[in-house]
């Protein structure tokens, strides 16, 4: 994935589909030692 100049990223398709995420949806960034973790997030 490229990373854009406002420093964002597109999800492909096929993760958008395994993750159950869409457009307007939330997802969580945790930091990890290895990484990044994106996970769907509920607000309530």
């Amino acid at each position: 994935m490229k990373i854009t100049s406002a420093g964002t990223v597109s999800l492909p398709k096929q993760f958008r589909r395994h993750m159950d995420v869409q457009k307007g949806d939330y997802v969580k960034v945790i930091l990890s030692v290895d990484g990044v973790i994106l996970r769907k997030a509920t607000i309530s």
